[in-house]
Order: C-alpha cells, then structure tokens, then sequence
C-alpha cells in the first residue's frame, strides 16, 4: 500500500490526464461545430469532404478515448504507481493527438494516423496488462 501522499498524487496525475483528454474532445467538437455553422448542414455531412473528415476525427477520437479515461481511473483505484498513470496519460494523450493530426490531413495511411493508433493500443494493453497485476497482487 502507497503513503497516503503517493496515492493523492496518483490519483492528482489521472484526473488531470483525463481532463487533457477531455479538452481535446472539446476542442474537435468546435472544428466540427465550425464548419455545421459555416455551411449551414445541420446533420449528416452534405457532402461536405472537410465536414466528414473532422467527423470521423471527432469519433475516432470518442471512440477509443473512454478506454483511456476507464484505465486512468481504475489505475488510481488500485494505487498504481504513479510512473504507469504517466505511461498511460502522456501515451495515450500523445497517441490520440498524432492520429487526429494523421487523419485530419489524409484518409489513408500516415504517420500520425498509424503512429497514433499503434501507441494508443500500446498504451491501452500496458494500462490492462498493469491494472490485472495490480488487481491481484
């Protein structure tokens, strides 16, 4: 069992790893909000390319971000050590940036796009693989 301090500043660290995410969410929701507002499509694309592809940034991004959000807090729930919430906070931060930078520039493969997917999986299996050590130590 972690002082008292430790588990504080492992729990400090997840939350505040969670709210970076979640203000990136907010942030790609604005840029698809720009462009509804823009050229007046209230759903759906209107065959709108750039329209589309901050869509589907926004729900790449919605998709695989409450994994993330999950794994934080369960890791500050088992008073993981504060070096793995970093692991999983500043990956899955970074991983999730690069691949909406990757896929808001080209559909097909880049590095950002792949780049950011392969390091958000990696951070995602690092977390589960810590929190079932942690779970049944």
């Amino acid at each position: 069992m972690l002082p008292a301090s430790a588990q504080t500043g492992t729990l400090a660290f997840a939350v505040s790893y969670v709210a970076i995410l979640v203000l990136i969410g907010f942030i790609l929701a604005i840029r698809v909000i720009q462009i509804r507002r823009a050229e007046k499509i209230g759903i759906g694309t209107g065959e709108n390319k750039l329209l589309a592809r901050r869509i589907r940034v926004h729900g790449n991004f919605s998709e695989y971000t409450p994994l993330l959000l999950a794994t934080l807090l369960a890791l500050a729930l088992v008073n993981a050590p504060v070096w793995l919430v970093h692991i999983v906070g500043i990956g899955g931060i970074t991983g999730r940036i690069m691949h909406a930078i990757g896929l808001g520039k080209t559909a097909g493969g880049s590095f950002g796009r792949v780049g950011g997917m392969v390091l958000t999986f990696t951070t995602l299996l690092i977390g589960a693989a810590g929190l079932l050590i942690l779970a049944w130590r």
